[in-house]
């Protein structure tokens, strides 16, 4: 017997019992966003490696660590995409989306990063992100807030804290670099090896490590919110003043800097204690020198990535197997004569009825057998047609989930009968 090929760790099959879940969350924030204005944009899950180590930035953890790389056939190294926003300005500048234009535009799909594997956290998962260019004020950035807050309320998701920082303007953050490098160096042995490597080349990364012995020391950092200018400070106040006036809720996190390196100005995250170590369930901000970056002229931009598995988490807990979509009916075949018959009928009932779930039974059997199948199936009617129901006109019809009285409804009147249950 052959070896039996499992899936790659890390990367996982999403089953019938849960897709229900991920269509519940794609459809409400499809809703959501289309709502905003914000339109659909399709992306490579492939793309040239160079575009990553631009945007994101060598010197962090996923391209030095994590991404997916290879070289193709004609020697080019390509990349599985590890997040969507460099992908979503590369196609933008490519296509002429960001002349002159102010686009918003969202995309999902799966990510790829070669991390440890542990609940919340997968090599292969999936993002719903979120982009708007063109619009330097802070209104764009409270929209892009605001719209993640609606998705909460439009899931029925709560005890979702909201995180906001700024980093500023780039000359602020050399200015600032420098004195946190000063006091990183004077505490360089209390520097994890990550730190350490970050010190020179990237030391506001220092402030996001999660290495437990790193807390006192970040604690006692400089703090960026103290060395911003007037213009950065009155960009994040006006966000900050705009939520206190409609009543959302946040806590300034000045501590919160993100692990990408294409960040400016307003930063933010969604977090939970729900989900242990994996706390963050969506974030963002502005990104405006990255367009120019990638090879575009200069634009401005913000938006957010959610992370669908720590959503789908949270949903798991609030509805369980509520949504799960069993079919209405399950129809019972008995002879060869219903076999036939009974597709037909099937056929015309999903013309008569929209939207209709009907599972029709396949591959014969006694009754009894079918009797397993349908109630195992989780519809909440068995619809039994046999040789005899075919001859008098009528199907019968029993309740699997109640303890009402099998019935007999004649085939003409069956689709209204099946439109009363769907209402």
């Amino acid at each position: 017997m052959s070896k039996k090929i499992q899936a790659v760790r890390g990367m996982r099959d999403i089953l019938p019992e849960q897709t229900p879940l991920w269509q519940f969350l794609e459809d409400r924030a499809r809703a959501v966003l289309e709502g905003y204005g914000y339109r659909e944009i399709r992306l490579p899950i492939v793309e040239m490696t160079d575009l990553f180590k631009r945007s994101i930035g060598e010197v962090t953890d996923i391209v030095e660590k994590e991404m997916y790389t290879f070289d193709d056939r004609n020697g080019d190294s390509l990349t599985l995409r590890p997040e969507g926003t460099a992908g979503c300005v590369r196609a933008g500048i490519e296509n002429g989306l960001l002349h002159n234009q102010a686009p918003r535009l969202w995309y999902q799909g799966p990510m790829f990063r070669h991390e440890r594997p542990q609940k919340g956290r997968y090599r292969q998962f999936h993002q719903i992100g979120v982009e708007a260019y063109g619009l330097p004020g802070p209104d764009i950035d409270l929209e892009v807030i605001l719209l993640s807050a609606r998705l909460w309320k439009a899931l029925g998701l709560d005890q979702l804290e909201l995180q906001l920082n700024t980093l500023g303007l780039a000359q602020e953050r050399a200015a600032y670099r420098e004195k946190l490098v000063a006091y990183l160096g004077s505490r360089v042995r209390a520097l994890d090896e990550d730190s350490r490597n970050r010190l020179h080349a990237n030391p506001l990364r220092v402030l996001d490590s999660k290495h437990p012995d790193m807390a006192e020391v970040i604690a006692e950092a400089p703090i960026l919110l103290d060395h911003l200018g007037s213009e950065s400070m009155a960009h994040f106040d006006w966000i900050r003043g705009n939520l206190d006036d409609l009543g959302v809720q946040y806590r300034v996190n000045p501590r919160l800097v993100r692990g990408l390196d294409y960040y400016s100005r307003s930063v933010f995250e969604w977090v939970t204690t729900r989900l242990g170590a994996q706390g963050t369930v969506c974030a963002g901000g502005r990104y405006d020198g990255l367009v120019e970056q990638l090879g575009g002229r200069a634009v401005p931009a913000v938006g957010f990535a959610l992370g669908i598995e720590r959503l789908i988490a949270l949903l798991e807990e609030a509805y369980g197997d509520s949504l799960a979509k069993d079919p209405l009916a399950y129809l019972l075949l008995a002879g060869e004569q219903a076999q036939a018959r009974g597709l037909q009928i099937a056929e015309q009932l999903r013309d008569q009825v929209p939207g209709l779930r009907l599972q029709v039974h396949c591959g014969g059997g006694g009754f009894k057998g079918q009797f397993k199948k349908a109630d195992k199936s989780g519809a909440r009617f068995a619809l039994i047609l046999g040789a005899e129901e075919l001859k008098r006109g009528v199907c019968g019809v029993k309740p699997l989930r109640t303890d009402e009285q099998q019935q007999e409804v004649a085939l003409d009147a069956l689709a209204d009968f099946l439109k009363n249950q769907t209402r």
